[in-house]
């Protein structure tokens, strides 16, 4: 088998980035008074954002397309070659259209911005040459500068690609900024798998599944011990006679008091004597993944959980496994 040369792939991947580096580089030195206009635009406009493309500019639309959505500007994609042939009729009266073409002279894209602006709708023109076709036709320019590909004949699609990524991100993120978009309202669109279960998922949503373990400062160890077996969560909780807490015993404080005894009788011994005062707690209405920081934070696998201050369950590691937070 061949030995490639690691020197050589590594030059090479380091030559790619650096080229794609500058790139963003130059878009970021460009964010100027036409970036700010098509934020407003989009920011006042009723309607929705179509991006739109061919080639490998299309896929970039696509995405863009996806992070408008996800970030609370409303979105689609129209292919630049299906728009010229019936999808035109996507666009609707107060739709802002982004056309992503890099030389801004593709036919395609020719043929598709007269009609749009015949339809009335404003033409957003991303091109890395604002004097263009397209540059010259669209009623706001975003400048995607790019000296040179990556690649080594300067043909594939690379840091032209990039950059087009790179503008449609901050053009989603400042308008998410305008509009306040809240993790609440990221939540709603992102319900599903374990992003959506950061953003929403709460404390009260898992705990009343558990046992609630839980004895008096002055219950004896034995009984202690009955009440953590039985109840399986590695823990009682100590409470005063208002249901407030007072302590936790764990296992390990178990296993401390055997090794600080050294085998002496501790049959006299009463919760109060054993108990960790002042646990972790975390009220009902906390996000599920706070009560995963606090747990890290504190190299522990339960926690409290309060309502109102008053005690309402156990919270267990396993819980926040169980739901793919960890």
């Amino acid at each position: 088998m061949q030995t490639l040369d690691q020197a050589t792939i590594k030059s090479t991947a380091h030559r790619t980035l650096d080229i794609e580096i500058e790139a963003l580089q130059a878009l970021r030195a460009g964010i100027n008074g036409d970036f700010c206009a098509v934020v407003e635009t989009i920011f006042h406009s009723k309607g929705r954002v179509v991006v739109t493309g061919i080639g490998k500019s299309a896929i970039v639309a696509q995405k863009i397309a996806a992070t408008f959505n996800s970030t609370g500007t409303p979105a689609l994609f129209m292919h630049a070659a299906d728009a010229i042939h019936g999808d035109l009729g996507m666009i609707q009266s107060d739709d802002v259209v982004i056309c992503l073409s890099k030389s801004g002279d593709t036919a395609e894209i020719k043929v598709l911005v007269p009609l749009v602006k015949n339809l009335g709708n404003p033409v957003v023109g991303m091109v890395a040459n604002p004097d263009s076709w397209l540059g010259r036709q669209a009623t706001h320019v975003l400048h995607t500068p790019v000296s040179q590909e990556a690649d080594p004949n300067n043909l594939a699609p690379t840091a032209s690609t990039t950059a087009q990524m790179a503008m449609g991100d901050a053009l989603a993120i400042s308008l998410l900024a305008l509009k306040g978009f809240s993790p609440g309202d990221f939540a709603q669109f992102h319900p599903g798998g374990t992003l959506g279960k950061q953003l929403y998922l709460r404390v009260c949503d898992l705990y009343p599944h558990n046992e609630r373990p839980s004895v008096q400062p002055e219950t004896g160890i034995h009984d202690v011990i009955l009440e953590m077996t039985s109840k399986r969560l590695g823990c009682a909780v100590v409470l005063d006679l208002y249901n407030k807490v007072e302590g936790i015993i764990t296992d390990g404080d178990l296993r401390r008091m055997l090794e600080r005894l050294h085998g002496q009788d501790f049959s006299k011994l009463k919760a109060k004597d054993i108990m960790t005062a002042g646990p972790k707690l975390i009220d009902q209405n906390e996000l599920a993944v706070r009560a995963l920081e606090i747990m890290r934070a504190n190299s522990i696998t339960q926690l409290i959980v309060v309502e109102n201050e008053q005690y309402a369950g156990i919270v267990h590691l396993h819980d926040l496994i169980r739901e793919g937070l960890v």
